[in-house]
């Protein structure tokens, strides 16, 4: 059962400060995560394989460094492999009742075999994946969909506040994976189906603006049209009207929707547009020019082809 927090976010006063944590994965999301971390009064230590300098945070020489004697750990990483070998580095050196804390988009079982490991070890771990971006990740107003016990959310909750604007405990660990790539398997559905009908529209001669204002105000709704208009100039402001460069690049996407497609296989689900999604998405990226552009770039694929 999905248990969202809303209303109020906590006082000051009833904030943890001062909390010793360990931040491992400085990258475009982790190092304006952990900057935020720092502000709010945190001792945060950071590492990453890059050489990074993030304001407020100090710097480790090691993952290990990083995650010892930390009250929590947070991990945004590439992937499901490079989370389980860092999660054998910092395991060990943790000390018991701390929260492993993980905050990367990977595989469901990835994760369930990183929170096996650490509750093994008397550790706390929480997958929680993100949404909302680079642009989320530093205004702090990022979304988390939160894997793992409630001892463990209850104990993390006040960082997910200065992080983001929204915390969501999915249940069990390995959920908060499982909410994400479902969340994303709609939203790469729903771009798609808003490009195409952009590029039908141009075809029949109906104005874009014309089709917007239809369109946001009746069942075509959708967050990819309304929010994320992929049609340069129309809607609110978005990567459509900065020449497609990345709020969430297409790349992103095809990753998200191959777990999605992985879990789908693991689970026996049928997900047809699913499927059709990811081979779309890999089409754009590994044989067109869609690496690099953000995920709405299919609009101005779908302008150039005809019907095949």
């Amino acid at each position: 059962m999905l248990r969202p927090v809303t209303g109020e976010k906590l006082s000051f006063e009833k904030r943890t400060h001062g909390m010793k944590i360990g931040f491992i994965g400085l990258g475009n999301m982790g190092a304006p995560m952990a900057e935020n971390l720092a502000k709010a009064g945190h001792h945060v230590t950071g590492f990453d394989m890059a050489t990074v300098t993030v304001n407020g945070v100090s710097n480790a020489r090691s993952a290990v460094d990083a995650a010892s004697d930390a009250d929590v750990v947070v991990t945004m990483l590439p992937n499901g492999d490079i989370l389980k070998s860092v999660a054998a580095q910092v395991i060990p050196v943790m000390r018991k009742g701390a929260v492993l804390l993980d905050c990367s988009t990977v595989d469901v079982d990835s994760a369930r075999r990183v929170a096996t490991d650490a509750e093994a070890a008397g550790l706390l771990p929480l997958d929680a994946p993100v949404s909302g971006g680079i642009g989320g990740a530093a205004a702090g107003t990022l979304t988390f969909m939160v894997g793992g016990s409630e001892e463990a959310y209850r104990k993390a909750l006040p960082l997910f506040e200065i992080m983001g604007q929204k915390s969501v405990h999915c249940g069990a660990s390995g959920n908060g994976q499982a909410a994400k790539i479902c969340n994303n398997m709609i939203l790469g559905v729903t771009m798609i189906a808003t490009c195409e009908a952009f590029a039908l529209a141009d075809k029949l001669g109906l104005d874009r603006q014309a089709m917007f204002d239809v369109v946001s105000t009746s069942s075509g709704y959708s967050w990819s049209m309304n929010a994320y208009c992929p049609a340069p100039g129309i809607g609110p402001q978005s990567p459509a009207d900065n020449g497609y460069k990345p709020g969430f690049a297409a790349d992103l996407m095809l990753k998200d929707l191959r777990l999605s497609q992985q879990a789908a296989e693991a689970s026996d689900a049928d997900t047809p547009l699913g499927q059709a999604a990811t081979e779309l998405y890999r089409q754009f990226v590994e044989d067109e020019d869609g690496t690099g552009r953000d995920f709405s770039a299919m609009l101005p694929r779908f302008e150039k082809r005809g019907r095949s």
